[in-house]
């Protein structure tokens, strides 16, 4: 005899899913802050007038929040979980897309969640 089986729910499975850098891996999610997904950096890309250079002036490795200051003006507090942090240290140069929240850091892209704008 066999045993049914027990189908979970899609919204079940989502909540008990975790994205691999929280064990110290590389990311599994797109979720903002995470891993750059191939449409995200596309987009980025064909809108080149959202661009907006700014310097990181406080970046914490361990949280993996940023806070650039940009020519505009704004004050934007980042985070991302795939190493922003450690590639942009105090006084890095960077670009900010606002819109698909991509931050470059020379020809490196990460996509970053936006805690805070000033």
């Amino acid at each position: 005899m066999s045993t049914p089986l027990h189908r979970r729910s899609p919204l079940e499975v989502t909540e008990r899913s975790a994205c691999m850098c929280d064990h110290d891996d590389v990311c599994s999610s797109f979720a903002p802050g995470h891993a750059l997904h191939l449409i995200q950096a596309r987009l980025a890309s064909a809108t080149p007038s959202d661009w907006v250079d700014g310097i990181v002036e406080q970046a914490d490795a361990v949280t993996g929040e940023l806070r650039v200051h940009t020519l505009d003006g704004d004050q934007h507090t980042l985070w991302n979980a795939s190493g922003a942090a450690l590639e942009a240290p105090e006084g890095t140069p960077v670009a900010l897309h606002s819109r698909y929240h991509v931050l470059a850091v020379g020809r490196v892209q990460f996509n970053v969640a936006v805690a805070a704008t000033r």
